[in-house]
């Protein structure tokens, strides 16, 4: 039986808006709203749970998340807009309200990231009157609670869950039949390009398209790191560049290349003998295997000298690409240059390998050329 898909968080949200802007216009809102997903243009129904305008220049509008087969944890949570005409100087303004992350890196915005943020204005700006402003404020009820139960903290947000996403339609990462969905899609990025660029989730993805990569050279991996490097190799590519959180690529310095938390961990181990393969002393070797996540363990290496953070990540950087070209070529006999990027909970980058940052010039430079 095949997984059904469903759609991301930022497309329910833009549904409540729209519900409650069309309320306020006076129109008839059915049970379900119409919208185009930007990413992939394609336009769907939305079914919207309840609408009510508030007074005469404010209304709210309820949806709930469907994922499709997926686990994930915002399944059947609300999502709500409260669509307010105002006079602003902008005509459409996003806010976050109770239940949305704050960046806390980030002056404390709105984990409203750039896809919801597209998916918003674009949908609405067409349904706007003539010299119309709206505030359009979203609000999880669910998305505090909910986010004691996700690794937002890793990525710097806080007191809420994030409108993450770089496209509309939610796969089911948890169904076998996605490993097979990725393949196909590397396979048809193979016959266009010879360099791809590896993004475990998310989060990688929405960084390297701000950082100028070319989004036609993004694949997202998921946990299947080790399945993907494979058949990139069998497909043709001669280059992969592989782009994510320093917590989760670390694993494969250690030579685990599925990196589900349920199949294998070690990160702290390899983080340590890292370490003292440049030469650490005792004590921080200590320090760094008894803490409690490698975001923890980074700062303990901060407090010692800045110069430890450089050495060990170089190391561990230079050892994630020499274990994946060998990974490769165990499993294909195909030689493929890898590099590696790896990012912070602020979403900075932590270390380029010299392989990773030769690659990132050539992808960010075919974007520029187009």
């Amino acid at each position: 039986m095949t997984a059904r898909k469903g759609y991301t968080l930022p497309v329910f949200a833009c549904a409540s808006a729209i519900a409650a802007l069309r309320h306020l216009h006076q129109e008839i809102v059915e049970d379900t709203v119409t919208l185009d997903l930007i990413e992939p243009h394609q336009i769907v129904d939305i079914p919207i749970e309840q609408v009510a305008k508030l007074n005469h220049h404010s209304a709210l509008a309820i949806t709930r998340s469907d994922p499709g087969d997926n686990l994930d944890l915002t399944k059947n949570t609300p999502i709500w807009a409260f669509v307010e005409i105002t006079e602003n100087t902008e005509r459409i303004t996003l806010k976050g309200g109770e239940g949305i992350g704050i960046q806390i890196n980030h002056e404390g915005k709105a984990a409203i990231y750039s896809y919801a943020q597209k998916l918003l204005l674009e949908n609405l700006k067409p349904l706007l009157k003539p010299d119309e402003s709206i505030t359009v404020t979203i609000i999880l009820p669910e998305g505090k609670n909910l986010a004691t139960r996700t690794s937002n903290a890793a990525f710097g947000v806080v007191e809420g869950l994030s409108l993450l996403g770089t496209r509309g339609i939610s796969e089911p990462l948890s169904a076998p039949e996605q490993l097979d969905a990725y393949q196909i899609e590397l396979s048809q990025k193979a016959r266009a390009f010879e360099t791809l660029v590896f993004c475990v989730g998310e989060n990688g993805l929405d960084l390297a398209q701000q950082m100028g990569i070319n989004p036609s050279q993004l694949i997202k991996t998921a946990n299947w790191v080790g399945p993907m490097l494979a058949t990139a190799a069998l497909s043709g590519v001669r280059e992969i560049l592989l782009f994510g959180y320093h917590g989760k690529l670390i694993k494969l310095a250690g030579g685990i290349f599925h990196t589900h938390h349920h199949l294998a961990d070690g990160r702290l181990e390899i983080l340590t003998a890292h370490c003292a393969r440049v030469g650490l002393p005792t004590p921080i070797l200590q320090k760094v295997f008894d803490s409690a996540t490698t975001e923890i363990a980074l700062n303990v290496l901060r407090e010692t000298e800045n110069h430890w953070v450089e050495l060990v990540y170089n190391a561990i950087a230079s050892t994630i690409d020499l274990r994946s070209q060998d990974y490769i070529y165990k499993h294909t006999q195909k030689k493929v240059n890898v590099g590696s990027i790896l990012f912070e909970r602020n979403r900075s980058i932590l270390v380029q390998s010299r392989t990773g940052s030769l690659i990132k010039e050539k992808v960010c430079q075919q974007t520029d050329d187009k």
